[in-house]
């Protein structure tokens, strides 16, 4: 064992420090938008029954009601991509209003352009439209004045999570913003101390914009940092401010401008697409494969009366610890808990039922639980077990951008495993093949990517390589 895997043992029997971690606020965000939604529907329904009734004498006029129902998709589309349901519609009523009416005058345009080339305007009625049009915008307004109000009443006006770390830079204030002090959490941007990085994952859990402020010589590293952390991440400026470049984040209040430098790999809606995939597919998982599960786990206590599963600490998004789960395949008393001797063929640590579940990935099916956790994803960069070597080096000394792949939830398979890196590291380029096909992932997620690699995944659930 080198000296620098001696320090990481020795840190990790340290007491971390107290760290307040943000709630998450995502939750809080996307059912206001629900509610948004669901009530923007009920309001054209009750606008264009209203107009229908005064107008017509009857609630329920099948003219005004298809108009209404027609023109509410189209709404719906327009205000999805121009703010309407936005954060900032959340707290700045006026804002919300002005987007919610272009969206309702926008639909209303087309609709009009495309009954009008159809020859269908006579079907309706234009008084009850204009009324109908008229109480919509009335209701969406009001209704936006009453969320925006009970947010702030309730929630105290905060729906994002703000967070400035200063590190010896220029001074810096950002409203509703948490400020601390790296030293205070013995943060330091050129330290390679993954326990260091535990830390600093945990403060930037759940936060939706990172400001750091540090001196120009440690930018490049936290740059780095904030993009091995998935979050949206910018970096105090003077200099950027005085050449006003484009394409950074201007602060005027303060004379200050910061550069953009990271951004989480997924938006709101491929956070939401990937884990329901992972739900769906975990959950299938669970029912379809109970019965392997439970003969397995009866085989593995047979065998020697030991522990059915093998619970190893690995890195996984944001470079945070989590508890993996395995099925146990070593002997209890040749266990290696920080995994810093890879296993070779003819393995004297392996048990009989061990060599077989490694050899079929069967060792591997726990972590369904950890994809229900929400620790992994079904798809991913697989975590590796914190003492992993190769060519004798770890992992991120043979390359640094190896923190990079932390930005996303580790996964049960990955497109590294499909295409044949798996097994044993012991040549720098069996990690860097690994890492770079990673790397690629991350760059180019899509949800049939992912459904495209669990299908790889079981051609290749035996390799020769898994041992």
């Amino acid at each position: 064992m080198n000296k620098l895997a001696s320090n990481l043992l020795q840190t990790a029997e340290r007491k971390q420090a107290d760290l307040k971690i943000a709630p998450s606020l995502e939750r809080r965000r996307l059912r206001s938008y629900i509610l948004l939604l669901i009530a923007d529907a009920a309001l054209f329904q009750a606008s264009f029954a209203l107009a229908a009734y005064l107008y017509e004498g009857r609630w329920n006029d099948p003219s005004s009601m298809l108009l209404a129902q027609v023109m509410l998709p189209v709404f719906y589309t327009i205000a999805l991509y121009n703010g309407t349901y936005g954060v900032k519609a959340l707290t700045d009523w006026v804002f919300a209003a002005k987007q919610a009416i272009t969206a309702l005058l926008i639909s209303a345009a087309l609709l009009n352009f495309v009954a009008f080339y159809t020859k269908s305007n006579a079907d309706f009625s234009r008084v009850s439209t204009t009324l109908g049009l008229f109480f919509a915008a009335v209701f969406i307004v009001a209704f936006r004045r009453l969320v925006v109000g009970a947010v702030q009443k309730f929630w105290g006006g905060r729906v994002t999570n703000k967070l400035v770390i200063y590190d010896g830079g220029p001074a810096f204030a950002l409203e509703d913003a948490v400020r601390i002090e790296a030293a205070d959490y013995r943060l330091d941007p050129d330290s390679e101390d993954p326990f260091m990085l535990d830390r600093l994952g945990k403060l930037l859990r759940n936060q939706d914009k990172v400001v750091v402020s540090c001196p120009y010589e440690r930018r490049e590293q936290w740059a780095f940092l904030l993009k091995s952390s998935g979050v949206y991440g910018e970096l105090v400026s003077e200099t950027a401010h005085r050449l006003a470049p484009i394409g950074v984040h201007r602060y005027d209040d303060q004379g200050k401008t910061t550069l953009v430098v990271s951004s989480g790999p997924l938006g709101l809606r491929g956070r939401i697409v990937k884990r329901l995939f992972d739900l769906i597919v975990a959950g299938g998982a669970v029912i379809v494969l109970s019965p392997l599960l439970l003969v397995v786990a009866a085989l593995i206590k047979l065998e020697d009366g030991g522990k059915v599963l093998f619970v190893q600490r690995r890195m996984g998004r944001g470079n945070q610890f989590f508890d993996m789960f395995k099925f146990r395949s070593m002997r209890e008393e040749k266990l290696d808990a920080n995994g810093e001797r890879s296993t070779g063929r003819e393995d004297d640590r392996i048990t009989r039922i061990g060599s077989f579940i490694r050899k079929t990935s069967i060792d591997e099916l726990p972590q369904i639980f950890n994809v229900l956790r929400g620790e992994m994803s079904i798809v991913g960069p697989r975590p590796h077990a914190l003492g992993s070597k190769a060519n004798n080096k770890l992992f991120w000394q043979v390359d640094k951008q190896y923190w990079r792949r932390h930005c996303l939830k580790p996964g049960l398979t990955g497109l590294a495993q499909v295409r044949g890196h798996r097994g044993a590291t012991e040549q720098e380029k069996d990690l860097t093949d690994r890492l770079q096909s990673d790397l690629e992932y991350i760059a180019n997620w899509s949800l049939r990517r992912d459904i495209g690699i669990v299908l790889r995944t079981l051609k290749v659930l035996h390799h020769d390589n898994a041992y």
